[in-house]
């Protein structure tokens, strides 16, 4: 069956590289606002089943992959910055705080409707930072288009002082380790 990224983030198409198989990549068309009451667990797993399910439709006869990743931090859910400004607020609010990462991953068998899902989630404790230091960061990663404002898999990973999680591919926004899981229970060995 074919394999369909349900994705447009460059983060995520370069996990999915690393297991081998050949795959494409839809951006889904799905509005992406937590709703009332939602917890991010369900959040980050409801967008990703609806990432999944709006791209079954293009592609019948499909393993479809959805990823979504929601960041918590205290009672607050935070996004991508999208600049300079949001990013440095970010990060001046993160410093010297452990927050929580839901990565939500979907497996949607488009010929059979049955799917699998899952949330990974990742704490991540952020070093006490001056802000002499996250301007530095900025400047030099400009991570405007990551939740939370920093790269794990680059420079951003100074940032941190520790990472809790059971799969160190769900804080870039894959979680490969539960991804590989789901293609076996699908029949598809990526070790073949």
């Amino acid at each position: 069956m074919k394999l369909v990224l349900a994705s447009t983030s460059r983060y995520r198409r370069e996990l999915l590289s690393r297991l081998h198989i050949p795959f494409e990549v839809v951006s889904p068309d799905v509005d992406e606002t937590p709703l009332p009451g939602e917890s991010p667990s369900e959040t980050a797993l409801r967008l990703s089943m609806l990432k999944a399910q709006a791209t079954s439709r293009q592609f019948p006869d499909a393993l479809i992959i959805g990823s979504d990743q929601v960041l918590m931090l205290e009672a607050e859910q935070l996004g991508k910055p999208g600049n300079f400004a949001n990013a440095f607020a970010q990060l001046k609010k993160m410093s010297g705080k452990a927050m929580v990462f839901h990565t939500a991953l979907t497996l949607l068998n488009s010929r059979t409707g049955h799917a699998q899902t899952r949330d990974v989630p990742t704490v991540v404790h952020i070093r006490k930072l001056s802000d002499a230091q996250i301007e530095a960061y900025l400047r030099k990663e400009e991570p405007y288009d990551c939740a939370g404002s920093a790269k794990s898999e680059s420079l951003g990973i100074a940032l941190m002082e520790r990472m809790d999680s059971p799969d160190p591919t769900a804080l870039i926004g894959l979680p490969l380790m539960a991804l590989t899981e789901m293609l076996m229970n699908e029949g598809v060995d990526v070790l073949k």
